[in-house]
């Protein structure tokens, strides 16, 4: 067999080594475009996890490597002259150069053909390769030959970065944040050799113009770079190495391979060098696709297979959390504004796979200062941040957490029932902070189904009245009405007999436009201008009814493209008039509606608008225009706005996982700053705590965790130690069962996750 590398770095040098010591038989070419000696930026970074790999896989190249590595185990986070240090975070750095070179001789030891300055332009020359390996990095020539093929997209993210050392020695991996006139300005720093540490700068582009940075002058942003970090050189320089202002390229390609090329590294994937190496994700898949390739030798098809299968979803998941922690260095300028603890959590949590429980096992120090912060030094300074009360307006709510709207599509004739009695009244006494009511409907027209419920009646009044006043006799529970209209994804049936199936018999629907939800689903009548009076009145009167009913609060519906948000996103509103186009236009409709609403009901109680921050589909709405909704609702009179995303339109592509929305809370809550609520596969306490003390959003609504499990918030409360004094009477005795069973849990987890921690590999 015969293996082709384009590309001499760490990943295609790492790949030769382990192919060829499993099969020795194999001739495996390396072609390097550059010298042996040459090497582009400075220092690399390997976690514990990534050093135990090594140490298994080729003990020979481990041993040599690790000879030559800086150790930390802290990392310091700094701006402005304030530190914080948090230490349990195992890491170890390495110069480049020295990486490249040690890898070569592992291939030249075990007889891998190294060949340098050598472009390969043309592949017929491996005409007898049996698989070509295309590992030449970001910018490679062997994938964009072929870019179609592979369906590569590549992405040029926003943010200016340029690459230098430095020989300031560093005991810590460090953030340091530096305010300027210009803006914010960030250097990811470590040190890697002795004497020798890399120092990445990063800005906004806004910032990068501010300050007169220009591209290609090394010299000119070394001294601009080195005034404004100064303080934080101690006397130090800077170091270039054709070191010149760059954007990131995030790089995907929809397949890895194609006939006998595949694609390794860079040239495959790109991670934001904010969440850890390229050159570590570039080992681990080198030894995935080795392993392979060991595996089912000239296969190609199974080979190639068996690497995304080991690789794939992993590279995926990396890459998602990197563009999350990219996206929080986007935004410096918002995140600075917070006090220096809260904020240097919120750089430790920003990829959202750090938690407040993982930094208190590994720093309960640090964990501390944070919840002192969050609690400005008051006497509750150990309560979780979730079991804090909140205040809107004459309204303080026990605890943070919410529950969401969720139709429970049981209502006759938009009557409530037993049913729903139940159903909010268990989730009060289970102890929830806030209850939203599912999207209760301002006319009969304005359902989705025939089952939800309703509030345009005196008689639906009563109805729910009889909810409210349990709650608020049985429980320390707020609840709030969420009211709406269906617009043009009305008149369907209950989910229960399928997914958006029309009545055989509805009702005419309306929408900013004419245009269907779905193409199986009755095309709306654009709504006029009688219309648009009938829908106020008709949300003025629920807002009344809702006060009426004893109701804490309201929620104005404008998301998931219901009526008002269809006149909110460019992909719904196509109109002519006044209402549309620009998004003052899309705006006058939706702020009409609130500002009926705000007038008619209580003064003393809160109105919170619940938006859809994306569409999560091509030319919708922006975050730029989400922010100015909010703006728009807030300077309406709107006390907190819920930030959800998505349902626009039916050909939606969203990216869910774990806190998926919050960002998108975050960004309307440290803009506009208003309060927030925010959502999206939130499973438990400490997501919900790490969510709050980062300063994403005030509040953390739950849905489905809700549906079979009316008591998680008395389970977290178990599983915090904390006491609440609103469990009712009769449940009480149930503490003595509860409490002990989650401590015991919580020792248990704990046990096992400071048993997975990799051990710090510590320098002999």
């Amino acid at each position: 067999m015969k293996i082709a590398v384009i590309g001499g770095g760490p990943g295609g040098l790492y790949f030769s080594i382990l192919t060829k010591k499993a099969m020795p038989q194999v001739q495996i070419d390396v072609y390097e475009r550059n010298k042996s000696d040459d090497s582009f930026g400075f220092g690399v970074v390997f976690s514990d996890e990534t050093l135990s790999e090594f140490l298994t896989r080729d003990p020979k190249s481990y041993e040599l490597i690790r000879s030559k590595f800086a150790y930390w185990d802290d990392l310091d986070v700094a701006r402005d002259g304030e530190v914080v240090r948090i230490t349990g975070n195992g890491f170890c750095g390495c110069s480049r150069k020295t990486l490249l070179q040690l890898l070569q001789q592992r291939c030249i030891e075990e007889g891998v053909n190294l060949h340098f300055e050598a472009n390969v332009d043309d592949l017929s020359i491996f005409a007898d390769a049996d698989y070509i390996v295309a590992s030449d990095g970001i910018n490679s020539q062997l994938r964009d030959t072929q870019a179609a093929a592979f369906g590569t997209h590549i992405e040029m993210k926003r943010n200016k970065f340029v690459w230098l050392g430095s020989t300031r020695p560093l005991d810590a991996f460090t953030y340091f944040f530096r305010t300027t006139p210009f803006g914010t300005f960030v250097a990811h720093t470590y040190q890697y050799e002795q004497g020798m540490s890399t120092w990445i700068f990063e800005c906004t582009p806004e910032t990068w113009t501010h300050a007169g940075f220009d591209t290609f002058d090394e010299v000119g942003t070394i001294d601009k770079l080195s005034e404004i970090f100064r303080e934080e050189l101690q006397g130090h320089g800077l170091i270039s190495n054709k070191s010149f202002w760059r954007q990131f390229p995030a790089v995907t390609n929809k397949y890895w391979s194609h006939g006998n090329i595949v694609l390794l590294g860079d040239a495959k994937a790109t991670a934001h060098y904010s969440i850890g190496s390229g050159t570590k994700l570039a080992m681990e898949c080198a030894i995935a696709l080795s392993d392979a390739i060991v595996e089912f030798g000239t296969d190609k098809e199974k080979a190639f297979a068996k690497y995304e299968q080991l690789r794939r979803n992993r590279v995926e998941t990396i890459q998602h959390a990197a563009n999350v922690s990219l996206d929080w260095f986007e935004n410096m300028d918002r995140h600075v504004r917070h006090d220096f603890m809260q904020f240097a959590f919120g750089v430790m949590t920003r990829a959202k796979k750090v938690t407040f429980e993982n930094l208190a096992l590994r720093d309960s120090a640090f964990t501390e200062k944070v919840l002192r912060g969050f609690h400005q030094n008051k006497e509750n300074k150990n309560t979780p941040p979730a079991f804090t009360p909140f205040t809107l307006r004459s309204i303080e709510l026990p605890n943070r957490i919410v529950m969401s709207p969720m139709g429970q599509y049981s209502a006759k004739d938009g009557l409530v029932s037993d049913w729903h009695l139940v159903h909010y009244g268990a989730r009060a006494l289970g102890g929830v902070g806030l209850i939203l009511t599912e999207m209760t409907a301002v006319s009969p027209t304005g359902r989705i189904t025939p089952g939800c419920a309703g509030i345009w009646s005196e008689e639906q009044g009563f109805a729910w009245k009889k909810i409210t006043d349990f709650v608020h006799e049985h429980s320390g529970a707020k609840i709030g009405m969420q009211i709406g209209h269906s617009g043009r994804k009305g008149s369907v049936n209950v989910p229960a007999v399928g997914n958006n199936i029309p009545l055989e018999n509805g009702w005419e629907l309306i929408s900013a436009s004419p245009i269907a939800f779905a193409e199986h689903m009755p095309v709306p009548k654009e709504i006029d201008a009688s219309d648009m009076e009938i829908v106020i009145s008709e949300f003025t009167r629920a807002a009344i009814n809702a006060d009426k009913a004893g109701f804490d609060m309201i929620e104005l519906q404008a998301h998931h493209g219901f009526l008002l948000a269809s006149f909110l996103s460019p992909l719904t509103n196509k109109r002519q008039d006044h209402f549309g186009g620009s998004l003052e236009n899309r705006l006058r409709f939706p702020l009409q509606v609130f500002d009926s609403m705000r007038k008619a009901f209580n003064a003393d109680k809160p109105i919170s608008v619940r938006i859809s921050a994306s569409d999560w589909a091509e030319n919708g709405i922006t975050m730029e225009e989400i922010i100015s909704i909010s703006m728009a609702f807030k300077a309406a009179g709107a006390d907190i706005i819920n930030v959800s995303t998505g349902n626009t339109v039916s050909h939606q592509k969203p990216q869910p996982g774990r806190m998926w929305q919050t960002p998108f809370s975050d960004s309307v809550r440290n803009t506009v700053n208003i309060p927030t609520i925010t959502t999206g596969f939130i499973q438990d306490i400490d997501q919900i705590n790490t969510i709050l003390l980062n300063g994403r959003a005030d509040l953390v609504a739950l849905g489905r965790p809700l549906l079979l499990d009316p008591n998680f918030v008395r389970h977290a409360q178990a599983y915090e130690n904390f006491r609440p004094d609103d469990i009712p009477q009769p449940y009480f005795a149930g503490t003595t069962h509860l409490y002990p069973l989650h401590a015991a849990a919580r020792r248990e987890k704990e046990q096992m996750k400071k048993a997975l921690k990799p051990e710090t590999h510590k320098k002999n």
